[in-house]
């Protein structure tokens, strides 16, 4: 029993990792697309992201279908979010926005007894996101990028507080809901795709896609806005959302590793320090 457990929780940070990978590949497929108004890159990135449900679902949307409050959790997270993170970054400085942002791990595991029944938080869990979370600062601070100048509050700061909540408790809720299966989450996407196109047709001016626009948008939509959902789906079903919580907040890591890879920067000292960290955090908060 006790080596079941063991297998279970290794797969649950297998499946929590590679979804961290993908959303890892954000922020270098963003700059390639930062030409694209953010709500339309959205909407067509979760839209092909759907697409990895009809294999998953054996090419029937029957399985899709889920009870309305289900469909409406997902929406929550999934459109909720993006929405959100968005308003933020028109509404404040985007670094400190970014890094508010990224309280979502730290929600995961403070929230995790609110949410799950026999779930307990332990002194070494608060300490440990609070480290995590202190990894992911020093690894977008310490970027050395433009941080806003200007003082002052923004009410930028709360809605980017209200987006990292909405992905905490979406990851927290879905192990509250009816079991379902996890191609579902391909219908989450559908539906939060045609709302961010929306949003697009409302609030952003249209543009023209070239061939190779539409090339890196199918691979956001395959990765991180896509494939990135499902696993972390899986993960969340069958792991201790406290460790994957603490897990995620090597996001904020990766995304500045690529990034700097892939523009042909070099790596810089706040990387090696917030992955001790973070590293840290996990393994000490999750024994």
């Amino acid at each position: 029993m006790r080596f079941r457990r063991i297998l279970w929780r290794m797969k649950a940070d297998l499946l929590a990792l590679a979804a961290i990978a993908l959303w890892g590949s954000l922020a270098p497929l963003g700059v390639k697309l930062a030409h694209i108004p953010p709500f339309l890159l959205t909407g067509l990135g979760l839209l092909v992201g759907s697409v990895i449900a009809l294999p998953l679902a054996q090419f029937r949307l029957s399985r899709w279908q889920v009870p309305l409050p289900t469909l409406l959790v997902g929406i929550y997270g999934l459109f909720g979010f993006h929405f959100l993170l968005f308003m933020a970054l028109r509404n404040a400085p985007a670094v400190e926005a970014n890094l508010i942002n990224y309280l979502w791990p730290l929600g995961m595991v403070v929230m995790a007894p609110l949410f799950l029944k026999g779930v307990a938080l332990h002194a070494r869990h608060i300490v440990a996101a609070l480290i995590g979370f202190a990894g992911a600062a020093i690894a977008i601070l310490g970027r050395g990028g433009p941080v806003a100048a200007e003082g002052g509050f923004h009410t930028g700061y709360v809605i980017a507080l209200a987006s990292a909540f909405v992905w905490a408790s979406y990851s927290l809720l879905t192990r509250r809901l009816p079991t379902f299966p996890t191609a579902a989450v391909g219908g989450f996407a559908a539906a939060s795709g045609l709302l961010s196109l929306l949003c697009h047709a409302l609030l952003e001016p249209s543009v023209a896609l070239s061939q190779q626009d539409w090339l890196l948008i199918a691979i956001l939509g395959l990765g991180p806005l896509g494939g990135a959902f499902f696993l972390w789906d899986a993960a969340i079903k069958i792991g201790d959302t406290r460790r994957i919580g603490l897990l995620a907040f090597a996001t904020p890591i990766l995304s500045t590793v690529m990034l700097l890879l892939t523009t042909g920067q070099p790596l810089q000292w706040n990387v090696a320090v917030a992955a001790v960290l973070v590293v840290g955090a996990a393994f000490w908060g999750s024994r």
